[in-house]
Parts: structure tokens; sequence; C-alpha cells
């Protein structure tokens, strides 16, 4: 990937509104995930935990959580390849535009279509049973609905642009924007003039990013390595010779 050859500075055009949506509110965003991941790790590392449920609910924990973490599995590769690979890539690889855009518009609204079922069952689950809705949090309860804001105006920019209006190429707006803020040369005027679904679900994506290290959502960044190199854990029968008979009653004979 290359930074373009003639970068955009800030246009005057995106106003100070723009600039402040689409150059510094990223830039808060990831510092924030980055550094709160970082004083996460250090100061709570008990409390780097999904805080499972499975011993109160398994029936729909079985069904809800696969559909979603499947889902959101395929969500999260269909946007590194929509946003990172370019548009040139693609083509120089033999995939036209067309094709790129059909399997885009499919395989997303199936993956989105799954992640919103597999939510809605988790929540519903979450709602519905005592157990689990006793161990729910207010923070767990804001995280919940961060994410469903994001998903949903996810899959609904897909549809209605792509299913029910005449299509959007988001590959000419807002993929070199989001590339150019790793470049460190963020140019906001390829976001001003996105479709107004497109553009929520891209401030409420930041927004959790920046909320996501104070969630169970940490889990998600962690791999268990350790498993790989810490040492077998010995189990051992109990002797029944030791510590079986009941205790003496009064003083024993010595000698």
């Amino acid at each position: 990937m290359t930074a373009p050859a003639h970068p955009l500075p800030l246009a005057v055009e995106s106003g100070t509104g723009g600039i402040l949506l689409w150059v510094v509110l990223p830039y808060v965003s990831l510092a924030v995930f980055v550094l709160g991941h970082v004083w996460r790790y250090r100061y709570d590392k008990f409390g780097w935990t999904t805080r499972s449920s499975q011993l109160y609910e398994r029936r729909l924990l079985r069904i809800g959580s696969p559909l979603f973490h499947f889902g959101i599995l395929l969500v999260l590769l269909g946007h590194i390849g929509g946003l990172l690979v370019p548009e040139s890539w693609t083509e120089a690889a033999g995939i036209s535009e067309h094709t790129y855009h059909v399997l885009a518009v499919v395989l997303g609204v199936a993956a989105g279509v799954a992640t919103v079922g597999g939510m809605i069952i988790l929540i519903y689950r979450r709602r519905t049973v005592g157990p689990v809705f006793s161990a729910t949090t207010v923070n767990d309860k804001a995280m919940y609905l961060s994410l469903a804001v994001t998903i949903g105006l996810g899959l609904a920019a897909t549809v209605v642009a792509n299913v029910v209006g005449g299509g959007y190429n988001y590959r000419e707006t807002i993929s070199p924007w989001f590339r150019s803020v790793f470049y460190l040369q963020p140019d906001p005027d390829l976001m001003t003039g996105t479709p107004l679904l497109f553009q929520l679900h891209a401030l409420s994506a930041l927004l959790l990013f920046a909320f996501w290290p104070f969630t169970r959502l940490v889990h998600m960044l962690t791999a268990p390595l350790g498993y790989l190199t810490r040492p077998y854990i010995v189990y051992r029968s109990r002797d029944e010779r030791l510590g079986t008979r009941p205790p003496h009653r009064g003083w024993e004979r010595t000698g």
C-alpha cells in the first residue's frame, strides 16, 4: 500500500466541523483505543475477561454466540479488505469493480444479518434469563447499545445504498480517507460528500473504538498463547491410605 503521490491538504471546504469529525476525532479515538488497552492491562488484569455467563444458561448461548462471533468475524474481514486494499490492487489481480461490488454486497449483507441475529439472541438471553440479567452491569448495557448502533448503521448503509439505491462505491471516498488517517495526511473532504448513513456508521465506529478498552470487548484482543508453553497440570488421585481413618477418641496407648 502506497501513499497518494500528491496528498490533498486539509481543505477549507470541510470547515471546522469537518476537521473535528474527520481529522481530530479519528486520532483521539485511536489514541484512547491504544492507551486505554495499555492502562487496562497494567491496572486491571483481573478484569480483562468476558465475565462468561455460560453457567447460568447454555441453550440460547449455543445458538447466539457462534452466530454473532462468526458473523462479526466476516464483517471485520470485509472491512479490512474494503478499507485497506486499494481499488487498483483488486483490478490488478483481475477482479473487476462490478465483481468486487457484487461479492461485497452479498457477503456483507449475509454477515450483517448473521451478526444482528446473533446479537438479538444474546440480548434477549441477557434480558430474560434472571441470573444473566443480574450479572449485567451498566457498562455492559452501554457496550451492547454502542455495538448494536454501529452494526445496525453499517447494515442499513449497505442495504440502502447498494440494494435499495443505485449503488455507492465507498472505495473512492471512505477507503482513501481511512488510509489517509494512517498516512498522517488526513483529507476530510473525502468524507463530506458521502451518504449520511455511511458518515453515521463511521462516527459510531470511532466512538465505539474509544469506548472499547473499558468494556468486556477487550477479550477480542487476547490470544491464549501462554497455553502453548506453560507446563502440564498434573492431577493425582487421592491416596486412600492417608487421611481416611476416623480420628481416635481419647488418648492413644504408647509403647
